[in-house]
């Protein structure tokens, strides 16, 4: 009965919102005229808890950087200036992408009615993702990658966080017979039980969690969801960096305007923004007024901010929780260790063999993206020396020479690498699959100093 109610009750607000939104369309305006060095983006629309972040999500995942925003939504009307810049710091000029940021945030978009629902969990065939927690040690990917191996699953594509000792990662994996999502129950729950034990390790004191889904998400969000579910943000006594690197975030109350007002101060980097407004959407805040500013090496973002039930923070204790929820955000995403890009073309066990060549090099992976593209692999790896001392750049230059020196490339080296010059063209790579001239006509990745 209970259920009926609600799902009726949850119909009965999708029609009223239609409703509204019927009556107060959004607005979308760009401008590439009145500001020198970016694009301006005015959005105007009917207020809605998390109408912010679905905005800024539109854009982060445009990869655009936001150099400025201006936030007002005092009232029942949302009103937002962004100005946005691509990854060259130019104005956006390309007609496709204008056309999807008006698409995403004009009259004809459903992002206003998307907000009660569960972090926007669509039906897909193609894949089956799983989501897992636990806590982080080195070689824990690669013996996650192996389950996954053993049990005949490609890994398509996968994003992987470490923070404060913990690890959560979003992997999409396809069954090799058949190319499409899993669908056998039992295997589904052997992933499911092999995974957790692999996770939970030696470490009893916390949980770990494996889901499966056939699905799609937004995988940043949803990552953060499930590092704040597991409460990474947590320290005890005399963990975590340096208060020098840490970001500088602080929380006062404004009680005149019954506002509590959020400041934070770090260095900039892609996808600040969307981090702050994810996590203090998640934690039941509402931004009301807001100013960002990230023209230079340092970030400033000002919040005025309630509890979705109206009130400022409370306590000293709400304060404090506040303050961590947003360094642990800002640092998730924060890559430590040197960066790796691999290119090469995808097979199953391909994620597992390379992952167990860095465990056998003592080398830990603190953060990974994995993606296919057109049957190519193309995955970046942010790896550290397992003992915590900075990473050896002979161990580099051996594990290169292992995987093969054009398929595995290095990225903010501290020094160049000297280039191998003759590679054995049946070495043992992957098992003896692949010879290393087979890679020659692939697209590589470049490497940077």
């Amino acid at each position: 009965m209970e259920a009926t109610v609600s799902y009726s009750q949850n119909i009965m607000d999708d029609e009223y919102e239609k409703f509204i939104r019927r009556m107060n369309p959004p607005r979308v305006v760009i401008d590439n005229e009145s500001c020198k060095n970016a694009t301006v983006i005015q959005v105007d629309s009917a207020n809605k808890h998390g109408i912010l972040l679905e905005v800024v999500q539109v854009l982060t995942d445009l990869n655009l950087i936001i150099t400025k925003a201006y936030i007002c939504s005092d009232g029942g009307w949302f009103m937002d200036v962004f100005n946005v810049t691509n990854q060259d710091g130019n104005k956006i000029t390309e007609e496709p992408i204008l056309d999807y940021i008006m698409k995403s945030l004009g009259p004809d978009s459903c992002f206003a009615s998307s907000m009660r629902r569960s972090v926007g969990v669509t039906t897909g065939m193609d894949h089956t993702s799983i989501e897992l927690t636990g806590s982080d040690r080195p070689g824990l990917l690669s013996e996650v990658s192996a389950v996954l191996t053993n049990l005949r699953c490609n890994v398509v594509n996968a994003e992987v966080w470490t923070h404060n000792t913990r690890a959560a990662a979003i992997m999409q994996v396809a069954d090799d017979e058949t190319g499409g999502a899993i669908a056998d129950t039992e295997k589904l729950s052997m992933i499911k039980k092999l995974l957790c034990n692999v996770l939970r390790g030696s470490n009893k004191s916390r949980d770990a969690k494996t889901l499966v889904s056939h699905g799609v998400t937004h995988t940043d969000r949803r990552l953060h969801q499930l590092m704040f579910a597991d409460r990474d943000y947590e320290r005890a006594m005399g963990e975590g960096s340096d208060d020098k690197e840490r970001p500088n975030v602080n929380v006062v109350n404004w009680q005149d305007k019954d506002y509590s007002v959020v400041t934070i101060r770090c260095k900039d980097r892609p996808k600040l923004l969307f981090d702050t407004i994810c996590t203090l959407t998640d934690m039941q805040y509402v931004v009301f007024h807001g100013n960002v500013d990230t023209e230079g090496p340092e970030a400033y973002q000002e919040y005025c901010i309630r509890h979705v039930d109206g009130s400022p923070v409370k306590s000293d204790a709400e304060r404090q929780r506040v303050i961590h929820c947003l360094e642990a955000a800002i640092e998730r995403r924060v890559s430590e260790g040197l960066k790796l890009e691999l290119c090469t073309t995808d097979r199953v066990g391909l994620l597992s063999d390379v992952t167990r060549i860095f465990r056998e090099n003592s080398l830990t992976v603190t953060r990974a993206e994995v993606t296919t593209r057109a049957g190519k692999a193309l995955n970046t790896f942010y790896v550290s020396d397992s003992s915590g001392y900075p990473v050896d750049t002979k161990i580099i230059e051996s594990v290169r020479q292992t995987i093969g020196q054009t398929i595995l490339r290095v990225k903010g080296c501290p020094e160049e690498l000297n280039p191998v010059q003759q590679e054995s063209p049946t070495r043992f790579l992957f098992g003896g699959l692949f010879k290393s001239r087979s890679f020659c006509n692939f697209g590589l990745v470049r490497s940077y100093s």
